[in-house]
């Protein structure tokens, strides 16, 4: 099948991707039993199931992992010798953080200035709706062997599928894996994500009164836990934003896509007259280099707080770490800092949350390659490489379950999505470029593998 023949089937096919997408979103698949009923979930892994199995993939199949999601796989045999690809998704969506800050149901999809809008639209059902639609074009032609794997709790963290993987490495080996949960720099701008900024979570706690006492009668020799906690964590950045935290490199440059300071602002909604911060670029600050970012804190709330001395405070941080720089390392330099900045010897104690390890992805060899060229005929343009903020710890699983693979991420995901946010969208044409160029990419990639470890079914 040419190029031209494949991009039309694919053209053909958006109206169907709307409609899949549309079935998708309803489905509000959070997995949080404490949040939305567990149907939710288990309904969303039925229409997937019943989705792909439409496509051929006859032995789709959802298991339930450590953590109480559902993880499903299956695949569709190629011709015999040809490599084998993974495409990987996820099926859970984030909660929708309020339904009032919508300006369309959350769990409809609405078209609204030539976007779709809903939970989920693009992170990942989006993704799904790729997969879908790229199979339905190639209509049984791919010139490899298809698996896929869905995971089911992604969002919430709770590493059923990184347990999975490791338990059942004969249902997710591959020559090539296709991580469909990242996103383009912009829309029309086709781009690889070839590293993930790793995760080192604590928990602080200060104490330093046996309890709240009037700050009228005590305040000024009284040592108030609150205010030492915000001197403890206002030594994370120095007057530039810079990270601050002792042992830790702060000063590392990216050396892919540059990120224009103007294109950040919109992109991160800054507001004007607001500066960005840190001494490096856009691109080193937020890629490169360690981010510690206070996520909560626990003190009396504004409304209903009294004149009174805390004795009690608590902060959740979150640490970013960088390539090539390890989280434990990192989780415990940030330990360490904020025990040695403790005033008036208070008493100081922490909790530490789950460490990721940052990713690096291949940036070379046949599917790289491959990969690249599909994207670029997809899209007309070349393909540039960026990093992401984010964590994806099942990377790092896969990156050690099958070091043979090589292992990519993309997919539809770019800034305007706002995705885990309110009003979450998809441009439908980042759907129909993604879905064309993984068609391409299944087309072609037998052409340049050399069939390894994906073609071996078993240990």
């Amino acid at each position: 099948m040419d190029d031209a023949t494949l991009r039309e089937r694919v053209a053909e096919l958006m109206p169907r991707a709307k409609t899949d997408l549309a079935e998708m979103v309803r489905f509000r698949s959070v997995h949080d039993p404490q949040q939305f009923p567990v149907d939710e979930c288990d309904g969303m892994v039925d229409w997937v199931l019943r989705a792909f199995r439409e496509l051929g993939v006859d032995d789709a199949a959802a298991h339930v992992t450590s953590d109480g999601s559902k993880a499903i796989t299956g695949s569709i045999p190629g011709p015999e010798g040809a490599p084998t690809v993974l495409l990987y998704f996820h099926h859970d969506v984030q909660p929708p953080l309020g339904d009032d800050e919508w300006d369309s149901p959350v769990w409809e999809l609405t078209e609204r200035n030539g976007r779709w809008y809903g939970r989920g639209a693009a992170d990942c059902k989006g993704n799904i709706a790729v997969h879908l639609t790229a199979l339905r074009a190639l209509a049984g032609e791919a010139g490899v062997t298809v698996k896929i794997v869905g995971e089911g709790s992604e969002e919430q963290g709770t590493g059923g599928l990184e347990d999975f993987a490791v338990r059942h490495p004969e249902l997710l080996r591959a020559d090539a894996i296709l991580i469909a949960d990242s996103g383009n720099f912009a829309v029309g701008a086709p781009s690889l994500t070839t590293t993930l900024r790793g995760i080192a979570n604590i928990e602080v706690t200060v104490e330093t009164l046996g309890s709240a006492m009037h700050s009228g009668m005590f305040g000024g020799a009284a040592p108030d836990a609150l205010a030492a906690l915000i001197s403890m964590l206002a030594t994370l950045r120095d007057e530039h934003g810079n990270t601050t935290i002792t042992g830790l490199d702060a000063d590392a440059e990216w050396s892919g896509v540059a990120y224009p300071p103007e294109r950040f602002r919109a992109d991160a909604t800054v507001l004007d007259g607001v500066d960005l911060v840190g001494s490096g670029s856009v691109s080193d600050m937020v890629w490169a280099r360690p981010a510690a970012t206070v996520l909560g804190i626990d003190c009396p709330p504004v409304v209903g707080s009294s004149a009174a001395v805390q004795p009690r405070a608590r902060a959740r941080i979150n640490l970013r770490v960088p390539p090539g720089m390890d989280a434990v390392y990192a989780q415990d330099a940030l330990i360490e800092h904020l025990r040695s900045v403790t005033p008036w010897n208070a008493r100081v104690s922490f909790e530490r949350e789950a460490v990721g390890s940052p990713f690096v992805g291949s940036t070379s060899g046949p599917a790289y390659e491959t990969l690249t060229d599909a994207l670029r005929t997809a899209y007309g343009t070349d393909v540039l490489i960026q990093g992401q903020g984010g964590s994806i710890p099942l990377c790092n699983v896969l990156q050690t379950t099958f070091p043979e693979a090589e292992i990519m991420l993309f997919g539809v995901e770019e800034p305007q999505c706002l995705i885990h946010a309110p009003n979450e969208s998809v441009d439908p044409s980042e759907i129909e470029r993604i879905a064309l160029a993984e068609a391409l990419f299944l087309r072609d990639f037998a052409a340049r593998a050399t069939p390894s470890a994906g073609t071996a079914d078993a240990d």
